[in-house]
């Protein structure tokens, strides 16, 4: 777990120990990065993509934001919580953007970034004069990906290189405490990051930034769509999770899942008595029922449809999915079902509603989930 990142705290880190910040969309992803010593928790707009099965990053809005900082947030990490402003939030004018950004901050953010460089200054000082922290990024802008003409790497020649420099001091001027460089070369990114006094964290910017992001789901294997060249997976979730869920599936199908330790059961000295299908039955201590008369032919109980086996002469149903913790010894189960009913959950049309919801022949009812 890592210490509290405060805004002063990562601007200390310029040209320091780099600052390691993992994007991620939900509690228990943030708390995973929380307890892998993360400084940065960033909720990107690019959960449209990773996790709702967008295109592009422009489908989600101020409210989708908020739904997944505060999902983030109430993971309680000390890694510092920054939200990404979506498309359209921050565009028109200022005080709509301290509105929107005020949003994501109530929701549990502590910082918010924008996209774009010296035409977004106006918005930055509006958000710094609101005291809402801000991140800058610049290059690849997944907001802009139809002016781009998609997703393409950023600053390819001098003056392309030159005007991401010029912005990014811009930004710096403007007061962001932080930015973000994406899909630039990495000679470009190295020539950014000595212009301006801020840290720069890369994606798929080279190894000279200040700090490196990379998507949770992007890093430990757990995504399906096509990785940009910059990821590094440390993990195979994905493929860990589809084994299991088949493994899963494989138990269900053959009845090895689940097995006696997953299942509850009765104290070895409650007996109940009663019916058992058409007929009238006992269980003993074992918690199996030997039915001296007939069993219903679906072989339902208990609301499961668990079949009837039978041994010998007798047919006999296990009920070892009757629940624990009923305190008296016999259990007339006509009481609770309404005559020869067969075993179930109690009627209110068969079984009085009084005795059903609260004490009945010592029993409490609805601590035995009856």
């Amino acid at each position: 777990m890592a210490d509290q990142c405060t805004v002063p705290a990562v601007r200390a880190r310029k040209g320091g120990l780099p600052l390691v910040m993992v994007t991620a969309y939900d509690a228990p992803s943030a708390r995973i990065a929380d307890e892998a010593g993360v400084d940065l928790i960033l909720v990107g707009d690019s959960v449209a993509m990773v996790v709702l099965g967008y295109d592009d990053t422009l489908q989600v809005t101020v409210a989708d934001m908020a739904h997944h900082v505060g999902a983030v947030g109430r993971a309680r990490p000390p890694a510092r919580g920054v939200a990404d402003l979506p498309w359209l939030s921050y565009h028109l004018d200022a005080a709509e953007t301290v509105r929107n950004a005020a949003v994501l901050v109530r929701a549990g953010a502590q910082a918010v970034k924008l996209e774009g460089g010296r035409k977004r200054v106006a918005m930055v000082r509006a958000l710094i004069d609101a005291e809402v922290p801000v991140m800058g990024h610049l290059g690849l802008t997944p907001q802009s990906v139809h002016a781009m003409g998609g997703f393409k790497v950023q600053g390819r020649d001098a003056e392309a290189a030159r005007v991401l420099v010029d912005d990014a001091a811009a930004l710096a001027d403007a007061g962001c405490f932080a930015i973000v460089l994406e899909g630039v070369p990495d000679r470009v990114a190295k020539m950014v990051s000595a212009a301006v006094a801020v840290p720069t964290i890369g994606i798929g910017a080279g190894p000279w930034c200040d700090g490196q992001v990379l998507v949770f789901h992007d890093l430990v294997g757990l995504g399906e769509r096509c990785v940009p060249k910059f990821v590094r997976a440390y993990g195979s979730l994905r493929a860990d999770g589809v084994a299991a869920v088949r493994a899963f599936a494989d138990d269900v199908r053959t009845g090895r899942f689940p097995a006696d330790a997953e299942s509850y059961h009765l104290p070895a000295d409650v007996v109940l008595t009663g019916a058992v299908g058409a007929g009238s039955g006992r269980v003993d201590a074992s918690g199996r029922v030997d039915a001296s008369g007939s069993v219903d032919a679906s072989g339902r109980h208990w609301g499961a449809d668990r079949p009837v086996v039978a041994e010998g002469s007798d047919a006999v149903a296990d009920l070892d999915r009757a629940p624990q913790g009923v305190a008296h010894r016999s259990i007339d189960l006509r009481s609770v079902t309404g005559g020869d009913a067969a075993i179930g959950r109690p009627d209110p049309e068969v079984a009085d509603l009084e005795e059903v919801t609260g004490l009945y022949g010592g029993v409490d009812l609805q601590a035995a989930g009856l």
